[in-house]
């Protein structure tokens, strides 16, 4: 394949093509047990339809890079794990209504716009801590998500499968569809997200708590219509896609490259990618694979990273210090981002580097509960955003967005909240592929409690 002939995000001394990851070192690499399967699955996709169009990413960098300057909040949020069965218009749907709610109690509370950025259409695939487990006393692979294998446990079932790409590729399509119909199509109308916020303020048993944002909102909506404004704004969102680039093959073959930008490589899976803790090694194939392509990336950055290795990741996937390339994601857990985060955020801060922070308060917060489920508290995730608010508060740092894992269905995977979910309720309605993810009130409470946050930090600038 062609080389980068830009290089303005590529690394300072080697070349980089799309394949360049393959020489490299890998984590969480995908045993594929057929090579020539493979092979024929990613040159189909190589001829299919990006799913997403270089000018769609570079509208989010710019986004992004307002972000960066603190004139926007970012909110990225959707599902632990896609799966083939429970694909649903409606579910996509109540996803992004979820969505939708949050984000206007956000902008509001921010008084700057939120960045919608849903983990969606291409979150297929998970990195696990062992690559086999023991079921029935039957050694097989792990499951790593619907592109890999099967949940099913069976040893045939979780023999990674090539075609699971095209499936893949397949449900991403119709997703995209699905939200651009949605949010173009009238049903991201701002005054009705209101309305549903109006009834979810009215059942909640925090609702008094929540009615001075719902009430504020609503004398916004009357001066807008008092003034007759009526923009597409009102009516119309952008929600950009996003998910974790795990699966290099995949990656590679929607990489492409843009004519009207410079011949710039794209990977048009996604119009965000990001890399996981378990996979940011700086010579590694997946720091190797997107220090090339132009989209926007995030870095989940945990509590034992190391300033040099965050400079380093600085440096390798955008050395011309493009405001809006990078986004770090910190997942550090409650009790350990007050001591781990602020040095990091100065470092980066110091160097000069352009980033956009983002808290990730779901894994780093994660335990297996008396029932042997794995779940987090509503009030850990809380608290360590909160704690994520104090550290730029104390450093005069602009706090850049959430990162969540939720559903708009009405699950019992992770405690407390309005809902009040105990231990002994987790095994009610526990329909995850992998991660604990918050429901839709207990997405609505955090909404207006973050709300609470970005007012009294905004009040303080």
């Amino acid at each position: 394949m062609s080389v980068n002939s830009t290089q303005t995000q590529g690394g300072p001394t080697t070349a980089w093509s799309p394949d360049s990851w393959t020489h490299c070192d890998a984590e969480k690499r995908v045993a594929w047990p057929d090579e020539d399967a493979l092979q024929e699955v990613t040159k189909r996709l190589s001829r299919m339809p990006p799913l997403i169009y270089a000018g769609e990413a570079r509208r989010l960098a710019d986004e992004l890079a307002r972000v960066e300057r603190g004139e926007a909040f970012v909110l990225q949020a959707g599902d632990c794990a896609e799966t083939f069965d429970e694909f649903s218009a409606d579910r996509v749907r109540d996803g992004l209504k979820v969505i939708l709610q949050m984000a206007i109690v956000l902008t509001y509370s921010a008084g700057v716009p939120t960045v919608k950025i849903g983990r969606v259409a291409g979150q297929f695939a998970k990195p696990r801590s062992a690559d086999t487990e023991v079921v029935c006393g039957e050694t097989m692979n792990t499951y790593q998500g619907d592109m890999v294998n099967s949940r099913f446990a069976d040893v045939d079932a979780r023999t990674p499968n090539p075609e699971n790409l095209i499936r893949s590729y397949d449900q991403a399509t119709a997703t995209l569809n699905l939200l651009r119909g949605f949010t173009k199509g009238g049903f991201a109308d701002l005054a009705d997200v209101h309305a549903w916020n109006r009834a979810f303020v009215a059942s909640s048993s925090e609702g008094r708590r929540y009615e001075a944002i719902a009430t504020g909102i609503d004398k916004a909506l009357e001066l807008m219509r008092a003034c007759g404004v009526d923009s597409r704004s009102l009516h119309e969102v952008d929600l950009y896609a996003s998910h974790e680039a795990l699966v290099l093959a995949y990656e590679q073959a929607l990489t492409r490259q843009d004519s009207t930008f410079g011949d710039r490589w794209y990977d048009c899976s996604a119009h965000m990618l990001w890399i996981g803790t378990r996979t940011k090694k700086l010579d590694h194939a997946h720091v190797e694979f997107l220090r090339g392509v132009g989209n926007p990336l995030g870095v989940k950055i945990d509590k034992d990273t190391e300033v040099d290795h965050v400079l380093g990741l600085c440096e390798r996937l955008n050395p011309e210090r493009t405001p809006g390339r990078l986004t770090l994601i910190s997942r550090m857990g409650r009790t350990a981002i007050a001591d781990r985060l602020p040095r990091l955020i100065a470092a980066v801060r110091d160097a000069g580097h352009p980033v956009v922070w983002m808290c990730d308060p779901m894994h780093g917060n994660t335990f297996t509960s008396e029932g042997g489920l794995k779940t987090r508290r509503f009030d850990d995730i809380f608290g360590e955003i909160a704690a994520y608010f104090d550290v730029h508060a104390s450093l005069g740092t602009w706090p850049g967005g959430v990162h969540l894992e939720l559903t708009g269905d009405n699950v019992t995977e992770c405690l407390g909240g309005s809902d009040r979910i105990s231990d002994e309720q987790l095994h009610d309605v526990y329909n995850t592929a992998c991660d604990p993810r918050l429901n839709a009130n207990q997405s609505l409470d955090l909404a207006f409690q973050i709300g609470e946050l970005l007012d009294g930090f905004r009040s303080n600038l």
